[in-house]
């Protein structure tokens, strides 16, 4: 992934676009359609992570400390379990103590079978009738629980195929129709002149059990942001995106949401001006910035004679990273530049394939409100 990293604030930093090959580039947009949506290198997404406004000086900086380490060691801890095993047990002690896992934690053990869990919503129990769940409902039993575990057979086998091809891109990309979904105008964006999107268009997978999974995520991280001590509305100021990567060395499918993206200019607690798209912004900036990074990572399948078998590693996890001042997440991953919005750069994780937006246009159904730009 090309790039550099960045070392000097906010609006003086244009810098390296991530292009991909089935998306067009964006280069030549103006700053005022694109507001503030400068695409850095290690961010080419987030605004909050392009805004200079921490005076601090960067710990990962003084401790000479790679986040993309820090990041693989936290992903390896929620794998199988030679994996976590690698883990210093001090790092391991304090990455666990600033994680806050949205369903439970499931410890990993070698051999865990292939399974096509059978999870009702009131439908028919069939993959093949897994349907946008009625969650708010089912949030009371496991059936979240499994479908973040142990994923419909279309997600389980996106990510054996990731794993098994070693992270190519091509799988993601082979999974995509090629269909341009024109970005809807929502909460008056156009009337704000705020392109909230990389690009005007988007796509979507060709099987729509993957749409609705990922609108099940958006909608899964709303409905149990309160377990974790914060809450998550799904709009264009605060959770309206993810990054979908995978994985450093393994391959591991995963996706970095950031949610409260634009907080509200005010002039006590956050006197800063993001742009086009914070016009209108009711996010506030308080201590739930901490929890703003949410990681969703897929069941990791067992590759470790080159050809996937049927059994799994780990199952899927979804945790919030929790980043308090003082913790190690918001030591040693929060970028340097960005430690009062809290922003962790989800190049950390991997290679960046594509944002996965979920644009709530109303009356439209789950799945038709997922954008892979």
């Amino acid at each position: 992934m090309a790039g550099f990293k960045v070392t000097c604030r906010a609006f003086f930093m244009l810098s390296a676009l991530h292009f991909h090959p089935f998306f067009p580039s964006t280069e030549g947009r103006s700053l005022v359609s694109h507001g503030t949506r400068f695409l850095l290198r290690r961010t080419h997404r987030v605004p909050l992570s392009i805004v200079g406004i921490s005076t601090k000086a960067s710990a990962a900086t003084a401790k000479d400390v790679d986040p993309a380490k820090i990041a693989a060691n936290l992903v390896a801890l929620i794998g199988s379990e030679e994996e976590a095993r690698s883990v210093d047990p001090d790092l391991a002690e304090e990455l666990l103590s600033c994680l806050r896992f949205l369903v439970p934690r499931v410890v990993s053990r070698r051999g865990f079978e292939s399974r096509d869990v059978k999870i009702s919503y009131g439908i028919e129990e069939t993959r093949q009738g897994f349907e946008s769940p009625k969650w708010m409902a089912a949030v009371q039993d496991e059936s979240v629980n499994n479908l973040i575990w142990w994923p419909p057979t279309s997600v389980m086998e996106l990510a054996r195929s990731a794993v098994e091809w070693g992270g190519d891109h091509s799988v993601i990309e082979r999974a995509l129709n090629s269909i341009h979904y024109p970005v809807p105008d929502i909460e008056h964006c156009i009337e704000h002149k705020c392109q909230l999107t990389r690009t005007t268009f988007g796509r979507r997978f060709v099987n729509e059990e993957l749409n609705l999974y990922m609108a099940f995520l958006f909608e899964t991280i709303s409905s149990l942001a309160p377990s974790a001590g914060f809450n998550v509305s799904l709009n264009r100021y605060d959770l309206f995106h993810g990054h979908l990567f995978l994985a450093t060395n393994t391959g591991r499918l995963g996706i970095l949401f950031h949610a409260k993206e634009y907080p509200a200019y005010n002039k006590e607690t956050f006197p800063f001006h993001l742009g086009y798209c914070q016009t209108g912004s009711f996010v506030a900036y308080d201590c739930s910035m901490n929890l703003r990074n949410i990681l969703w990572l897929a069941p990791l399948p067992d590759c470790s004679n080159r050809k996937c078998s049927s059994q799994w590693l780990a199952p899927g996890a979804l945790v919030v990273l929790d980043a308090q001042p003082g913790g190690i997440i918001f030591e040693d991953l929060v970028g340097q530049w960005v430690q009062d919005v809290r922003t962790i750069y989800e190049d950390d994780f991997g290679d960046v394939i594509f944002d996965v937006n979920y644009l709530n246009v109303a009356n439209s159904a789950s799945e038709n409100k997922i954008f892979l730009c």
